[in-house]
């Protein structure tokens, strides 16, 4: 802050983060994969928003960076709807799944991508390459011709003339396909309904044969109350894994008959599997493993010599690992930290020289306009603590008027069993540089803390959460870091119950916007597609005894207690939360008098994706706060209009 900062009120502070370099700088940046002739090349999924938000395949080699995926191609799947896993990599050529028409493609080389498959109705996902078969190993997701059925989910092969053929079914899910080096034996990972994956899964294990068919699997590990994810082989053959049956995300082996803990540890080495093709861990060799885990919400990186049973810390600067993988003397890896927005690195592990292979911002702000959040944990209800990271207002041109306290955004972050993290991301610089502060919640329900906190939203879904981002917001006020007559919350999908439910049945809370929210639990149920069509089973409670609960805390139910003013963004494609989820509370607010904006987006689906959009998204959200508060706003048309809300 200069000395010659000019004194404006919180709220309305000129800011160089403009809603169009949010959307322009971002360039979300996934699914590492690594290859070619010495398994040096990286490969990653970069997304376009100036291009309708497709997926575009690169690769790394040398100092060389290719486009292998160029307009109009997609590499995106949507089996379980939220997809990954959208493509595979064997010496030089990379197999892929095109969005628009679920067909599988393959790149040989520097050629043009050629399709081998006839898509249609059938999806595909997480793939392995079995060469000596000439064949991919997939997840396939068939879905009905016509009407409304749920899809079957099985484990297929895939031949490169296109020819599919059956492996494993009867579960209602599989994932994480996995070969054996030698190629005599897959692994994978099955549940059924009303499971999600990180509530139990079953690891099997079955011998190839001689015509590659399955011989009969066997049930390594797992269960109702126990998930275990990302199955992965080492280079002489063993079978490893991460399992929560310890209460944490931790890594074993199978050896023999026997399962062995490798590094014990109140530490998670996995995520919730949302998407396919997650990796926390790989070989350097037989016995070392480099990984990433996650404690207290803060990631680290190290190397485990499994025969020592020693974890050495690996220097990196980052505070979020999402994805590693392994190369010869080398881990690549997607980091970021409370300064860093999120980026492909390269580390040298011999002397741990860091390289950066792509940034999703490719040029930030100065840092005068950049808040760097601390790491918050306070009491919550029922003597619960909860977690969060605080965006203090900054901007190094301005300053508030003394004595004065700035309106403060809660966030309810979706899933809802997520997590936030601290990585920099110019959507919330976009508040901070405006003098609105943040406060991003890992409520209780939240990953990254272990599985009984994880397990703190089980039938408790729309009371925890709420009860912790209020007790975060009661926090601030108490402290004396935000203005208790102008806290807002905002939260998108699961969170946006979140949202609902804090305006609904509390007070606290003077403002808030919804994004894709859910409203009506019943209505979710009845519309949900499969892989969460059973979640409220666990996050609220098994028929019939459901009933009275989806009613008692679904919004749509109590619009007569909600008088707060609400804004409410929706894709109209949305085939998670769909859109009459929003319509309804927009049109009971309507008809109430409270005021209320709504923001309908055609081609968008569940997450906006689109450069325009986004723009749009964040600008409407922004003059809707500015109005509700009585604050300055910027001269022109107005963004949105606001029903109920006088001139």
């Amino acid at each position: 802050m200069t000395s010659t900062a000019s004194s404006i009120p919180y709220g309305v502070w000129p800011s160089p983060i403009s809603a169009a370099i949010v959307a322009a700088g971002a360039s979300p940046l996934t699914q590492l994969a690594l290859g070619g002739a010495d398994g040096a090349d990286v490969y990653w999924l970069a997304g376009r928003a100036s291009e309708a938000g497709r997926n575009t395949l690169l690769r790394q080699r040398g100092a060389r960076v290719d486009e292998l995926t160029p307009a109009p191609f997609n590499v995106r799947t949507r089996v379980h709807e939220y997809g990954g896993g959208a493509y595979a990599v064997a010496g030089d050529t990379v197999y892929f799944s095109h969005f628009a028409d679920n067909c599988l493609y393959r790149v040989a080389g520097g050629g043009a991508p050629e399709a081998f498959t006839t898509g249609g109705n059938t999806r595909h996902a997480d793939f392995v390459v079995d060469a000596a078969r000439s064949r991919l190993i997939a997840v396939r997701e068939q879905h009905p011709a016509a009407g409304h059925a749920h899809p079957e989910n099985s484990l297929a092969a895939v031949g490169f003339d296109g020819r599919e053929t059956v492996l494993a079914r009867g579960h209602d899910f599989y994932a994480a396909p996995r070969l054996s080096p030698d190629g005599s034996q897959l692994a994978w990972i099955s549940w059924d309904h009303p499971r999600l994956p990180w509530q139990g899964t079953e690891l099997w294990l079955a011998d190839v044969q001689a015509d590659g068919s399955l011989g009969s699997p066997r049930l390594i590990a797992g269960g109702a109350r126990e998930s275990i994810c990302q199955p992965e082989w080492s280079p002489n053959g063993l079978l490893h894994f991460v399992s929560d049956s310890s209460g944490w995300w931790n890594l074993y082996r199978l050896h023999g008959a026997d399962i062995e803990a490798l590094c014990p540890m109140e530490a998670e080495f996995a995520t919730p599997h949302w998407t396919f093709g997650g990796s926390m861990y790989g070989f350097l060799s037989d016995d070392e493993i480099v990984c990433t885990y996650i404690q207290a919400g803060v990631s680290y990186l190290a190397q485990l010599n499994v025969a020592a049973a020693k974890l050495e810390p690996i220097p990196h600067p980052y505070q979020e690992i999402r994805e590693l993988r392994v190369g010869p003397g080398f881990v690549a890896l997607l980091g970021g930290s409370p300064t860093i927005a999120l980026e492909l690195a390269r580390i040298d592990l011999a002397n741990h020289e860091l390289e950066v292979l792509a940034q999703s911002i490719a040029q930030l702000p100065a840092l005068d306009y950049l808040s760097v959040p601390r790491s918050l944990s306070f009491p919550s209800s029922n003597g619960r603590t909860a977690y969060a990271f605080f965006y203090a207002p900054t901007n190094g041109d301005v300053q508030a008027p003394a004595g004065t306290l700035p309106p403060v955004i809660v966030i309810s972050h979706g899933g809802p069993t997520s997590m936030a993290s601290n990585t920099l991301k110019l959507a919330t610089q976009y508040w901070t540089s405006r003098g609105i502060g943040v406060l991003d919640v890992n409520y209780g329900g939240s990953s990254g803390f272990g599985r009984e906190y994880r397990d703190a939203l089980r039938g408790q879904w729309g009371i925890v959460d709420v009860e912790d981002c209020i007790a975060g917001a009661r926090y601030l006020a108490a402290n004396g870091l935000a203005d208790p007559e102008r806290l807002i919350i905002r939260g998108g999908s699961a969170g946006g119950l979140t949202t609902l439910c804090a305006l609904t049945f509390h007070d606290v809370f003077k403002a808030g916007a919804s994004y894709y929210g859910v409203s009506d639990l019943k209505g979710l149920d009845d519309d949900s597609h499969k892989f969460e069509s059973r979640y409220t089973d666990y996050l609220i409670a098994s028929q019939p005894q459901a009933e009275a609960l989806y009613r008692e805390r679904s919004p749509i139910h109590h619009t007569d207690k909600l008088s707060r003013p609400m804004i409410f963004f929706q894709g109209l494609d949305d085939k998670v939360v769909p859109p009459q989820q929003s319509q309804l509370m927009v049109d009971a607010l309507q008809a109430r008098g409270v005021p209320v904006a709504y923001v309908p987006l055609e081609g968008e689906g569940h997450g906006f994706r689109k450069a325009e959009n986004i723009v749009r998204t964040l600008d409407a959200e922004l003059y809707f706060y500015q109005r509700v508060f009585g604050l300055p706003v910027a001269a022109g048309e107005p963004p949105v209009h606001i029903d109920n809300l006088p001139a």
